[in-house]
């Protein structure tokens, strides 16, 4: 009786025992999933505190190194250089022509132009310039601040078909004296665009002389007053010459004046192009009696010039100016009238 009941007694400790390990297996277990590190718990017992064993940091392997090298990357193609931009040519042709066809690759052209020959101008204009003559004329003069003044001035043109020369004297009478205010002097030949100065000279009182040169040879205008050079347009003219030259295409052929008509003007420091623009048909009351005339104005130009200049041409008189006048940008006006002329001999 004493045997079987120890034996029962060893059989439940046993049972308990092994239940006891059951129940620490099962713990241990889910500490281990708890923690992620099941591959680190080599024995379930150990000699930590509770029995467990202390989780191991799992060693992990370096990353492998990868060696980068850099491939060679082929340089960039540099931009094509921008082409030139082609120089500003004016057409020269007279109305009714055409420009000649630019020579083909590879091809000679029959004529090269000399370096140094005068730039083309604007337009090419039909001129058929006025005989030669003198002229008296009446000026007028209101300041900006509304003073008036009067005065007298003489003007002449003379060509013998292959020269020139142009000139105006302008001044004010004072009792039995005359003070020149203003001299204007003009020479040079003529060619195939009308009149070609060669040296235009300006003198103002109380200033000095002026010249202009026009450099045929080297295709310049320069000036005695200013280290500036500008390119020489063909059918360039000076303050001197202007109205005859537009008398001169008027006189070829009056439908030029159908569009506007620029002509290059060398003054004492600058050159600069002048634009005519037609108003229309003014009758004009003078000393010689009523003149029909036709009236070409050029405009104030922003950036160039700020003044109005007004010609007046006579067909019935060769196309002379009969009346010139400047207005300033600052309201001063200038009128010259032409009061007697004489035609005169080559």
């Amino acid at each position: 009786m004493t045997g079987k009941l120890a034996m029962k007694l060893d059989t439940r400790s046993l049972i308990g025992g092994r239940m006891k390990s059951v129940r620490l297996t099962l713990l241990y277990s889910l500490w281990c999933l708890s923690a992620a590190v099941l591959s680190a718990c080599s024995t379930p017992f150990c000699d930590a505190p509770g029995g467990l064993c202390a989780p191991q940091t799992a060693k992990t392997s370096a990353p492998p190194v990868i060696e980068y090298k850099p491939q060679p990357q082929p340089l960039p193609k540099p931009p094509p250089e921008p082409e030139a931009p082609a120089a500003e040519v004016f057409a020269v042709t007279a109305p009714g022509e055409t420009a000649a066809p630019a020579a083909a690759d590879g091809a000679t052209p029959s004529a090269a132009v000399p370096v140094d020959a005068p730039r083309q101008g604007g337009r090419r204009y039909k001129v058929n310039l006025p005989p030669s003559a003198s002229f008296d004329v009446h000026v007028d003069r209101v300041d900006a601040d509304g003073t008036k003044w009067t005065g007298s001035a003489t003007m002449s043109w003379h060509t013998d078909g292959s020269h020139y020369t142009a000139s105006v004297q302008a001044g004010v009478s004072l009792l039995i004296a005359r003070i020149n205010l203003l001299s204007l002097r003009s020479e040079g030949t003529i060619d195939d665009y009308g009149i070609a100065p060669a040296t235009f000279t300006e003198k103002r009182a109380r200033r000095s002389e002026t010249a202009t040169h026009f450099n045929r040879d080297a295709g310049t205008i320069t000036f005695s007053a200013s280290e500036a050079s500008y390119p020489l347009l063909v059918g360039a003219q000076d303050k001197a010459t202007v109205p005859f030259q537009l008398g001169g295409i008027g006189r070829a052929d009056v439908n030029q004046f159908g569009s506007d008509i620029d002509i290059q003007v060398g003054e004492d420091k600058e050159a600069t192009i002048f634009r005519f623009q037609l108003v229309g048909e003014d009758e004009i009351e003078t000393d010689m009696g009523k003149v029909v005339t036709w009236h070409l104005t050029r405009p104030p130009k922003p950036g160039t010039y700020s003044s109005r200049l007004d010609i007046w041409l006579a067909p019935g008189l060769n196309w002379y100016p009969i009346r010139i006048r400047n207005t300033e940008a600052s309201g001063a006006l200038t009128t010259q009238t032409i009061t007697k002329m004489k035609e005169l001999s080559k």
